[in-house]
């Protein structure tokens, strides 16, 4: 499978088939342009203009923006509710967790996920294979809260999301906050902004991999 990262939380995961679903797709008002892009389906973890601006990905795709399950040829798709901020949804209401399984690897995108790690939450979400999260805080969980969640889901493969960026108009932190919580044997950094896995690439232990947004 191929994980592109398009920039602030939005991906194109594509199975080997040729299915592709692009997460949570930005308006401009972030402070950029999301790249031309195309999919069978989009999934909205919340409506918000940096979360939801579905009308940027072509091709007629199916929009997913709740809890009910969703097969496309090669991919099943899941969806866990969560909330938005540390007060269960009193601030910035809920948040869609999606869950995708392409060519057998697990792929979790956590949305804008704002509440504290929990067991339940933990349960619901396992098993994990890469995991995309945020960790700029403010709007999402923080730094430290996103550590946590990667050590407690144990992914294989992680990629920060939702961070402060050079063009970037919304205030919240850089990825650096998140980096410097791990040893830098752990981390590495790309200067593309793909990523292509096979289940013989997950070995058991955790990699920051840090994508860069063409």
């Amino acid at each position: 499978m191929k994980i592109e990262y398009l920039g602030h939380s939005c991906f194109k995961l594509t199975e080997s088939t040729g299915t592709s679903v692009v997460c949570d797709p930005y308006s401009s008002e972030v402070g950029f342009e999301m790249p031309k892009v195309s999919a069978d389906a989009v999934t909205v973890s919340h409506r918000h203009y940096d979360h939801d601006a579905v009308d940027k990905v072509g091709g007629s795709p199916v929009i997913i923006d709740n809890e009910s399950g969703y097969e496309l040829t090669g991919v099943n798709i899941d969806a866990v509710k969560s909330f938005h901020d540390g007060s269960r949804g009193k601030m910035r209401g809920e948040n869609f967790i999606f869950k995708f399984r392409m060519d057998g690897i697990d792929v979790c995108h956590l949305g804008d996920l704002g509440e504290a790690c929990s067991p339940d939450l933990i349960e619901t979400v396992l098993p994990v294979d890469v995991l995309l999260i945020p960790v700029g805080g403010k709007y999402t969980i923080d730094a430290e809260m996103a550590k946590e969640y990667v050590d407690r889901l144990m992914p294989d493969i992680v990629v920060p999301m939702h961070y402060r960026t050079k063009d970037s108009k919304l205030d919240i932190d850089k990825v650096d906050e998140f980096l410097k919580l791990f040893d830098d044997e752990y981390i590495e950094y790309k200067d593309e902004a793909e990523l292509e896995l096979s289940r013989s690439d997950l070995n058991g232990e955790t990699k920051i991999i840090v994508l860069r947004r063409n």
